[in-house]
């Protein structure tokens, strides 16, 4: 086994080193999108919502309430700023309700 130099970092940073070196941070940008959808948008939203989907930079959302995807997209960029703020970075650029 080979031995690595990293006996004095902290875990946080070997971590971080962890999931750049495999390409994990879209898969991670995901499951926390999902969170922050959830921690959010409360009980009310969550009854309704079937599916929420993250591709590059597009977040799809699918409703089963016809009535509260038409209210919901009057915030739309609202939601954005808020997903965004919770997650720590511009991960999402465009939101699609279905």
């Amino acid at each position: 086994m080979a031995k690595r130099n990293n006996e004095n970092q902290p875990i946080q940073d070997v971590l971080k080193e962890f999931v750049q070196s495999n390409n994990l941070q879209s898969g991670l940008d995901k499951v926390n999108v999902r969170e922050a959808w959830a921690n959010l948008m409360g009980n009310g939203v969550n009854n309704y919502t079937t599916a929420i989907e993250l591709k590059h930079d597009v977040l799809y959302v699918q409703l089963s309430s016809s009535v509260l995807r038409e209210e919901l997209s009057y915030g739309n960029e609202k939601i954005i700023k808020m997903l965004n703020e919770a997650i720590g970075k511009n991960v999402i650029k465009k939101l699609v309700l279905r």
